[in-house]
């Protein structure tokens, strides 16, 4: 599938883009895998991590139109990954929050348009379901300008689909990692906000596999979203340190007990297949696309009315030796 093609990342020095890098040069063997980042350290370190001829190093911003443009000059394929992320910071600095998830995924989709991208998969949040943060609003309307990208590329050959997930596990900024450096710190307690709050959970190898499966079943305007496992936050702290007290420390800016992936509102819009459900876009595209059967030739099913999709009536939730195996293995 990749074997040949030009391959660009925006945001590709963050974990996800690292681990993509290493899943695309370990299997694959494309003509150039492009990291578009503004972090020169990082590109640094990347360059010595993956030496691969084929490795190039772009820097840039999103939010630069005419830098994204020049960047996308005979690639095939684009992973759009760069976002600013961190629920509390988006909530205190919400222009910048707009300025990189808004204004940077117009910026994306028009460069990949000019340049005749055949396909491009936008990452998004669960957080853009139902959203109550300025993060998850913003990755709505992202979502939406990726979907809506399908007609406004008129007879241009790009098409544009959106894959949303949950927490991965051992990212940056997660609670996993935060957990671990308390511990290391010799922390006597560890912080939960809320002893209901549950979320879904993902592996970064994980993520990286369905997104390149995503780009063989795509058609333009899904959003593709994984069935995976739920926790409670707390037994994940238990599971980490079942010697240590737990102290409540109460929602922060813009969080939500329990997240939501499909909305109920969206049900008849939602087809499930076997390992993933797929938001059918609201609006009509000039050309037919039957969603019921991806690329793959894998064949979907309309969910119940009212069906939701959150990591609080997920049915499959992690046992406190699934969640201790998770943590050693991250």
């Amino acid at each position: 599938m990749l074997n040949g093609k030009s391959i660009l990342l925006t945001g590709g020095t963050g974990s996800f883009g690292r681990q993509f890098v290493r899943s695309v040069l370990s299997r694959y063997n494309p003509k150039r895998l492009i990291v578009f980042s503004r972090d020169e350290l990082k590109q640094f370190e990347m360059q010595q991590e993956f030496p691969a001829s084929t490795m190039r190093f772009f820097l840039g911003d999103v939010r630069d139109a005419e830098r994204l443009m020049q960047a996308m000059r005979g690639v095939d394929i684009v992973v759009h990954v760069a976002a600013l992320k961190q629920v509390p910071a988006a909530e205190y600095n919400p222009t910048e929050c707009v300025k990189t998830n808004v204004h940077g995924a117009e910026n994306v989709i028009a460069a990949a348009i000019a340049n005749e991208v055949e396909k491009v998969v936008a990452l998004s949040s669960d957080k853009a379901a139902n959203p109550i943060n300025l993060y998850g609003a913003t990755k709505l309307v992202s979502d939406k300008l990726f979907v809506a990208a399908n007609n406004i590329a008129g007879g241009h050959r790009t098409r544009f689909s959106v894959v949303r997930y949950g927490n991965v596990v051992g990212s940056r900024g997660s609670v996993i990692p935060y957990f671990r450096k308390l511990l290391a710190g010799g922390a006597k307690e560890l912080p939960v906000t809320d002893l209901r709050m549950t979320r879904f959970w993902i592996t970064l190898q994980q993520g990286v596999d369905f997104v390149l499966r995503d780009f063989e079943r795509m058609q333009g305007g899904e959003v593709f979203v994984p069935k995976i496992p739920s926790a409670k936050v707390v037994d994940l702290a238990m599971a980490m340190a079942p010697h240590l007290p737990i102290r409540v420390v109460g929602i922060r800016p813009g969080e939500k007990l329990h997240e939501v992936m499909c909305p109920s509102d969206d049900s008849h819009l939602t087809l499930e297949f076997d390992d993933h459900y797929v938001v059918c876009p609201s609006i009509q595209f000039s050309r037919p696309v039957d969603y019921r059967r991806n690329g793959l030739q894998e064949e979907g099913r309309p969910v119940p009315d009212g069906f939701e999709y959150s990591s609080g009536t997920n049915k499959w939730f992690l046992t406190n030796d699934e969640l201790v195996k998770l943590v050693a293995a991250t």
